[in-house]
């Protein structure tokens, strides 16, 4: 089943998704996402076309392939890239700082905690 436009009154087909980067003041508009996320929307080709952002925010058009949705890694990875480079980030992650461990991770997840909890708080 093909998803719908997220615009109120708008029956067409998506083709793309639309992503608020709220700390980074970006809108990413990239291919249409394997599945609806909360926050993300949907767009039909026209509504795609005429996005505008608030005053003073980027906007990242990634090319839409109408005939090959995005399903790759290699897609996911270049939309990661854009929102890094909006965000100021260079190549190499933000460093950790020494008071903060890693308690376990799982696929792109990480829990973090301090080193040392202080009195009264347990892990």
């Amino acid at each position: 089943m093909r998803r719908r436009c997220s615009r109120t009154g708008c029956s067409d087909a998506a083709i793309a998704t639309l992503t608020y980067v709220y700390a980074d003041s970006t809108a990413v508009l990239g291919p249409l996402a394997l599945r609806a996320e909360p926050g993300c929307y949907d767009l039909c080709r026209a509504h795609s076309q005429s996005l505008s952002a608030p005053r003073g925010w980027d906007v990242i058009r990634l090319p839409l392939d109408d005939q090959h949705p995005a399903h790759s890694s290699d897609d996911l990875m270049a939309l990661a890239d854009a929102v890094r480079q909006a965000a100021g980030f260079g190549e190499e992650a933000p460093k950790r700082p020494a008071n903060v461990v890693e308690l376990a991770r799982r696929g792109h997840l990480t829990l973090l905690t301090d080193a040392d909890p202080g009195p009264g708080l347990r892990r």
